[in-house]
């Protein structure tokens, strides 16, 4: 396997977790936890997708990171006021 394989190989399984975990009811989908893990996943399958220059995904995963912190930064928020 490639370094960009196995980036995204940790990215992808990042977000599995982060999916099977809030299926199964364990991790709410707004919470930080859950809300990280999909940043470093979608991240990571960024920079794997970049790696092997595959635009398309750059993309999707670029803006799945930006949402993500987005959600993350209104739900930090929410929680000062």
């Amino acid at each position: 396997m490639t370094l960009a394989d196995w980036i995204g190989t940790t990215g992808v399984t990042l977000l599995l977790i982060a999916f099977a975990l809030n299926i199964a009811k364990r991790l709410d989908a707004t919470s930080k936890t859950y809300l990280i893990l999909n940043i470093l996943g979608a991240g990571l399958a960024g920079v794997s997708s970049y790696l092997i220059q595959f635009w398309p995904f750059v993309v999707l995963e670029s803006v799945w990171v930006i949402a993500t912190l987005l959600a993350l930064f209104k739900s930090s928020s929410n929680e000062k006021a």
